[in-house]
């Protein structure tokens, strides 16, 4: 048997606590407190006004909701205006990112567009009312006047500004009704509730989500009332309800002359690897039941065939793979539970986007899965300053579990782009977990399909989709396993079946190397080992998944791939070595490194989304010192700065300190390598303001380095490092079918 360079582990063993001292230049700001208190008073006046006309139903305890817009220099959580909010008495409850161009800029430079956070803030109409009348006697020397330069606008929400999307012009529909509360803060519905009977508008509420700060809400009522129902103060969003995603295929299925299909006979490789996948069902006679079981919830109708031939499709794409017709197919990582979710064609229940997210929420609270697919979701492009219902509920739940779940993200890449109709679709924004698109082949040359939507995501959460894989084309389809009960195959295609591919190779990952590998680092690892492409990342992400599980775990003999698996202190620094030899090594050195965390979420805050952040800093070389007295060695960039297809606004924010999943690659000079390291600091925030966290964050990191010119490197760094780090190995004795 040939030598089998198995990637490393215990990489966290290689870091060590560090102290570094923060701290900046005063900030200049872009007003005098004059000029604050000049421009404020009169939007303070006028919000006020507009708030005392409102009725006193939609103002429950007398209390409404204004808007603050932030001047975008203020967007730091060290900047959040804490003093100015106890001062007036009113409390922020949400915000979103908004695009602005501010009257002044600091150092007078000239004003321009970009990126801003908007404050929504919760108080008393009286005291907002004082506030208008004692703003222009303000003085410079009180508590606030530092946290009033940081305001740019001051408004009261209005109710069109509230309906998202086009509405019908007549008719009772079933709306999506997004409220400014909590589920401590019953009262709110029940004032809201109140509210639409006092205006007699006929409503009925149905299902209700919380997330956080937010509460979804099914409501059926008169369009024609629309502006009536967001004129409440706590109606953060309306819409119509969308529909769920059509379950047709991008490509028309066709079955597959052949012999008879063989199916492998063997058990799973893995009786351990828990998976999930919610779909449209599997018949329970089907031959894939020798893996798969088909679970149904109940009070459900019969499984329309569509549906079952799409969940069968999606289910085979996890067992094998894109099905190879001149191949046996390859024996199946894991067993799957695969639960019907779906029981009506999509558009005919105007309510069962809520139904089936309700179905899948109350599976995955009874018990954790180590992966879950989703090929399946509204059919809704994410938008900038809201966070959807599927995506608040499903990422609050992956931040607290060790799931990894693998979403499809559409296939409305060919929408229209001016109006956003082509981006990913809900919920694949989410953060804590992998979204999946699709490219048009298995083999070289490959691009994103045309159908698979793009990105960019939310930032945070910016690269989306994560990855891609080969989802099938009119000219080469996928092909799967067909519904019928004679085992005989079919083809299709679309993200559905791209992304239940990568899920298969995630659990074969798990399979072989168990617990060993936590669902961090297979994330970390998926994305650390794809191909990239030379589409930008709004296209494919950062690239195409591995071909095999020998391309992840195995390493050439140049080549080193670390696994580092550990946790980090709120506000601490850590610096994490990269194995190297000793010795100078010759030509250029490519070092590539991936790192993803799992974080808290604050969806009503979508602008500050996340509540974990990483700084990475690389540090190349610990024999450079710029400057005298200078504590650290010199830095150099890595991460983010240089991600192509990335917006210039998105570069000048401090975004990337708050993106959950980091990856980029670095050609250095070996002769300018000496103990290079990354310093890692975690940064913690809570609804946009510093927070310090009791707990540690957890994190996953894979390093690799590729010295062309040292043709023993991997055996090098075993040598030298074998009492830290030390090569992962199978822990099942079978081949590694890929």
């Amino acid at each position: 048997m040939s030598k089998q360079n198995f990637l490393l582990g215990k990489g966290e063993r290689l870091t060590d606590n560090i102290v570094i001292k923060g701290g900046g230049a005063p900030k200049e700001p872009p007003y005098t407190f004059t000029e604050a208190r000049r421009r404020l008073s009169p939007m303070v006046s006028e919000t006020s006004s507009r708030i005392d006309e409102l009725p006193q139903a939609a103002c429950p305890g007398d209390e409404a909701v204004i808007a603050l817009t932030l001047n975008p220099e203020y967007i730091a959580k060290s900047y959040f205006p804490h003093e100015l909010m106890r001062e007036v008495g009113i409390e922020v409850i949400g915000s979103r990112p908004k695009k602005i161009t501010p009257e002044k800029r600091s150092r007078g430079r000239a004003p321009e567009e970009a990126v801003t956070t908007e404050l929504f803030a919760r108080g008393r109409r009286a005291a907002i009312r004082s506030w208008s009348q004692q703003l222009p006697d303000w003085r410079a020397d009180r508590s606030s006047a530092n946290a009033l330069i940081s305001i740019e606008e001051v408004s009261a929400p209005v109710p069109h500004a509230k309906i998202k999307g086009a509405l019908p012009e007549h008719g009772r529909i079933a709306l999506e009704t997004v409220l400014h509360a909590n589920e401590l803060e019953l009262g709110i519905i029940q004032a809201f509730v109140a509210y639409l009977e006092g205006e007699e508008i006929e409503a009925e509420l149905g299902r209700r989500f919380f997330a956080k700060g937010l509460c979804f809400l099914e409501l059926d009522a008169p369009v024609e009332r629309a502006d009536d129902i967001a004129l409440f103060t706590g109606v953060r969003t309306l819409r119509q309800m969308p529909e769920l995603r059509v379950m047709r295929p991008t490509v028309r299925s066709a079955g597959i002359p052949s012999t008879d299909l063989e199916l492998p006979t063997e058990a799973p490789v893995s009786e351990d690897v828990r998976v999930a996948i919610f779909d449209g069902g599997v018949p329970k006679n089907h031959v894939l039941t020798r893996w798969v079981s088909p679970l149904e919830l109940p009070g459900m109708l019969p499984a329309p065939d569509e549906f079952l031939a799409h969940g069968v499709g999606v289910t085979s794409a996890a067992l094998f793979g894109h099905i190879d017709t001149k191949m046996p197919l390859p024996r199946p990582y894991a067993s799957i539970d695969h639960y019907r979710v779906l029981d009506d064609a999509p558009g005919q229940d105007p309510h069962e986007l809520y139904e089936v997210l309700d179905r899948i929420e109350g599976v995955l609270s009874s018990q954790e899965y180590d992966f879950i697919n989703l090929s399946l979701g509204p059919r809704l492009p994410i938008e900038d300053d809201d966070v959807h219902a599927w995506t608040a509920v499903l990422d609050d739940r992956l931040s607290r579990v060790s799931t990894l779940a693998l979403i499809a993200v559409g296939n409305d890449g060919e929408g229209d782009s001016i109006l956003g109709l082509d981006r990913v679709q809900v919920p694949s924004d989410c953060v804590n977990a992998l979204a999946i698109g699709a490219c048009d082949t298995p083999g070289k040359g490959w691009q994103r399909a045309p159908y698979s939507s793009k990105g960019p995501g939310r930032s945070p959460g910016l690269v989306k989709p994560d990855l891609v894989d080969f989802g099938g084309e009119f000219s080469r389809p996928f092909v799967v396993v067909a519904p019928d009960a004679t085992p005989s195959l079919t083809t299709t295609g679309g993200t559905s079946f791209a992304t239940p591919s990568v899920l298969r190779l995630g659990t074969g990952i798990r399979a072989h190397f168990g617990s060993n590998l936590n669902h961090l680092a297979i994330r970390t690892l998926l994305v650390h080992t794809c191909e990239e492409g030379d589409q930008d990342h709004k296209a494919i992400g950062w690239g195409r998944v591995a071909r095999s599980l020998d391309d992840i775990i195995l390493c050439d003999d140049d080549t080193v791939r670390v696994v580092y698996q550990g946790e980090i202190s709120p506000a601490k620094y850590i610096r994490a070595a990269i194995p190297v030899p000793s010795d100078p090594m010759s030509g250029m050195v490519s070092i590539k490194a991936t790192i993803c965390y799992k974080t808290q979420i604050d969806p009503h805050h979508p602008g500050n989304y996340t509540q974990a952040g990483l700084e990475v800093t690389f540090r190349p070389n610990d024999t450079k010192y710029s400057r005298d007295k200078q504590v650290h060695p010199d830095s150099d960039s890595f991460f983010g700065s240089s991600l192509p297809g990335a917006a210039e606004d998105e570069l000048r924010r401090d975004a990337w300190k708050w993106e959950n999943c980091l990856h980029a690659v670095k050609r250095k000079r070996g002769s300018s390598l000496a103990n290079p390291s990354f310093d890692i600091h975690y940064n913690a925030r809570l609804e946009g303001r510093n927070f310090a966290p009791p707990e540690n964050l957890s994190y996953a990191m894979v390093v690799s380095v590729q010295a062309k010119g040292v043709a023993d490197l991997y055996d090098q760094v075993v040598r030298q490092y074998a009492t830290r780090i030390e090569p992962l190995r199978p822990i099942l004795e079978v081949p590694i079918l890929t």
